[in-house]
């Protein structure tokens, strides 16, 4: 059975698969962006919880970030439209379905990367910040 943080986490995966860019979790930069743009889920750090003990339970603001990336001609706008998507996936329902309570999205901070011989990326790393109680730290 998956613990809380990893069913907060695949939510939230699943909040992003139906963008348009291509939504990872956790895998290492490919060679090529698709067209679309691409996003990269990484788990984050869930840090030090609040502990309530009647009853015992521990209360996350887990730091999740999700590195949005876009390359081409228009890379300003793609960028642009993509983290947009991003809030409006995220505004539909800021609890995961009832596993969180509540989710938000920081603002990013965009830089260009210039590549050799291709067109420049335009990237960021977006934190989310994933508010959730459990049980047991490591359940």
């Amino acid at each position: 059975m998956p613990t809380s943080r990893e069913t907060v986490l695949a939510a939230l995966h699943a909040r992003l698969s139906p963008l348009p860019a291509t939504a990872l979790r956790g895998d290492v930069l490919p060679e090529r962006i698709p067209a679309e743009g691409l996003l990269i889920l990484r788990d984050g750090e869930p840090g030090e919880p609040e502990v309530t003990l009647s009853p015992l339970a521990y209360h996350y603001q887990h730091r999740a970030e999700i590195e949005a990336l876009v390359q081409g001609a228009a890379r300003d706008a793609a960028f642009d439209t993509l983290t947009a998507s991003i809030g409006a996936a995220l505004a539909t329902d800021r609890t995961l379905g009832g596993l969180c309570d509540w989710v938000e999205a920081e603002a990013p901070r965009p830089v260009d990367l210039p590549v050799e011989g291709a067109a420049s990326l335009k990237a960021a790393v977006i934190p989310v910040v994933l508010h959730y109680s459990t049980a047991d730290p490591l359940g």
